[in-house]
């Protein structure tokens, strides 16, 4: 498990990894993620350890049912957050965690406003726009974008994230920054490019990245790499 990130003054962000949970091969062994297939004791365990390493009581995390969409909700108390991909808060103490495991965890916060939130946006999330609805959520409750600090956390580089060419130009007509070549020399798509530039787009200036690719980091979950596996997350709450 990651240390305990100050994001912006009064806010507190990080990301677990795979080792410290009690979960089998192959979700060993702290996933987090409740619809992979895993024991869902396990998974509870996990959830708790997680939440109680960084300083966190469990009963004050907010989980989403995500769905690779675009919604976000506004939420004042633990428990599901329903079928969204973003959710924000401004409630101190009430962490908002993002399962992940090669999408990207964006993290955001506006310590001034107090209103924190996080998204959850792999390609289909990106290109429909998740993270606009995130920062415009945000804005409701008094969030300017360029107050904003955003933290984007692990996942799949472009030079691993292989595409047909078919899918790249579709995801390129809404998000041409996300275009890339893999490794391979093949089509791909970055996440982390597209979604910085998205946030660039909105004023979100101040965009921080933890550079790690899930795919070539043992120390994560990757479903790309592995097909059946866990899921990590990204956590943000007021202190």
């Amino acid at each position: 498990m990651s240390t305990v990130i100050e994001l912006a003054p009064g806010v507190r962000a990080g990301f677990t990894g795979r080792d410290g949970g009690v979960s089998r091969e192959p979700y060993a062994t702290l996933n987090l993620g409740g619809h992979v297939g895993d024991d869902p004791e396990a998974v509870a365990e996990n959830r708790r350890r997680a939440a109680r390493g960084f300083g966190l009581d469990p009963r004050d995390v907010v989980w989403m049912n995500q769905v690779h969409g675009a919604d976000a909700v506004t939420v004042t108390g633990s428990g599901p957050a329903g079928d969204v991909d973003a959710v924000v808060t401004t409630v101190p103490g009430l962490a908002l965690a993002v399962l992940v495991a090669d999408c990207l965890p964006v993290l955001v916060a506006d310590a001034e406003a107090g209103v924190v939130g996080a998204a959850h946006s792999g390609r289909p999330g990106m290109a429909a726009g998740v993270v606009a609805s995130l920062v415009a959520e945000m804005e409701r409750h008094g969030a300017r974008p360029e107050r904003c600090a955003a933290l984007l956390g692990p996942v799949v580089c472009g030079r691993c994230y292989e595409v047909p060419e078919e899918l790249q130009e579709e995801v390129a007509r809404s998000v041409p920054e996300a275009r890339c070549t893999t490794d391979a020399g093949t089509p791909g798509v970055d996440i982390r490019a597209g979604v910085t530039a998205q946030l660039k787009r909105l004023g979100v200036t101040n965009v921080t990245h933890d550079a790690r690719c899930t795919r070539e980091s043992t120390d994560l979950f990757s479903y790309r790499r592995d097909a059946t596996t866990g899921r990590f997350a990204g956590y943000i709450w007021k202190a």
